[in-house]
């Protein structure tokens, strides 16, 4: 049997290396438009405070995995699948095209950053942290900044979990931030009211400028002096604006193949997609329950569950596992359960 994975994040790879375990006479192969390697996406908003993150942050090489056995196609990316005729054709940088057969095909591709409707049209004006190469540019532009003597000044829009990790490790590096949140309290969709006002007096202990009801409506200015406009304000000054306004699972490639999308790939409670032979997983799947399990823990609980039914070895569906979710913010620890 030939098993394509598209994707090679956590629940890419982590199904792989098991299905290759259970059942190593069977071909599998990664497409992705990675290169570096399997990395893990949790540590990019402590990218800056670590050295090393460089190499640290890489869990497994694509060479290495091709040594045990996993085929990776790298540096590709999916422009088409064909349910019907069970094939998928790949796009390289070059403009090179390849077309590869499946007999079961599972989509990983993880997700994307969530960027609000007005800030699309100012693209030069931001950044966002969703990817290695993400974290790899920002850490470029700080030390640019560092060798010329300056003091790099953030504005992180969105005070969910990333935004508040990424502005919780920048001034620990040494830089300064202020974040701006739209709603009255941070990371209402996780934290209790009771531990997002600790949270923000963790924060602002760290001396950042913490802006709640703070909607933005867009940003100006040139690199090195840019502006974040609200509805009340114009703050000025930015070496660079973070958006961490939260994920978007990307259905582009399945939905215009035909199969059913919502907010993420529809699947049913054996992870099985509309479509014949295709399979979802990680936080671009969107489960019967009509939840997004955007957590590392349900995500590996997916990837391995789904090796052994292909493998037949788990013929009951697929059930979210208990996991405890935790904001990597320096010096917060909740008092009370997340909200999931």
């Amino acid at each position: 049997m030939d098993v394509l994975v598209v994707g090679s994040g956590i629940a890419g790879v982590s199904f792989a290396e098991e299905f290759h375990k259970l059942v190593p006479a069977d071909s599998i192969t990664v497409v992705t438009t990675e290169t570096a390697g399997y990395y893990s996406r949790p540590l990019l908003s402590h990218g800056f405070t670590r050295d090393d993150i460089e190499t640290r942050i890489i869990m497994r090489r694509f060479p290495d995995m091709e040594q045990s056995g996993i085929r990776v196609e790298s540096g590709v990316e999916v422009t088409a699948l064909d349910p019907v005729k069970h094939r998928v054709t790949l796009s390289s940088g070059s403009g090179k095209t390849k077309s590869l057969r499946y007999d079961k095909l599972v989509l990983a591709p993880g997700s994307a950053a969530l960027v609000p409707a007005p800030f699309l049209n100012g693209e030069e004006s931001y950044r966002v942290l969703n990817s290695l190469a993400d974290l790899l540019e920002l850490r470029r532009l700080r030390a640019e900044l560092q060798h010329a003597g300056v003091q790099p000044r953030w504005a992180v829009i969105g005070g969910g979990l990333i935004g508040c990790e990424v502005a919780s490790d920048l001034p620990r590096a040494g830089d300064r931030v202020i974040l701006f949140h739209a709603l009255p309290r941070l990371m209402e969709r996780q934290l209790v009211e009771e531990d997002s006002a600790t949270l923000l007096s963790v924060l602002r202990t760290d001396q950042i400028d913490v802006r709640l009801e703070a909607k933005v409506l867009g940003f100006a200015g040139a690199p090195g002096n840019l502006a974040v406009l609200t509805a009340d304000t114009t703050e000025t000054g930015f070496h660079g604006i973070l958006v961490a306004c939260g994920f978007k699972p990307r259905i582009e490639l399945p939905k215009a193949a035909g199969i059913a999308t919502g907010r993420g790939i529809l699947v049913n409670p054996f992870l099985t997609t509309s479509a014949d032979d295709v399979y979802a997983i990680g936080d671009a799947a969107e489960c019967s329950d009509g939840r997004l399990y955007a957590y590392v823990t349900p995500i590996r609980h997916q990837a391995l569950w789904l090796a052994r039914h292909l493998a037949g070895l788990a013929d009951s569906p697929w059930q979210p596992p208990a996991f405890k979710p935790k904001a990597k913010v320096h010096g917060f620890i909740a008092t009370h359960p997340y909200l999931l």
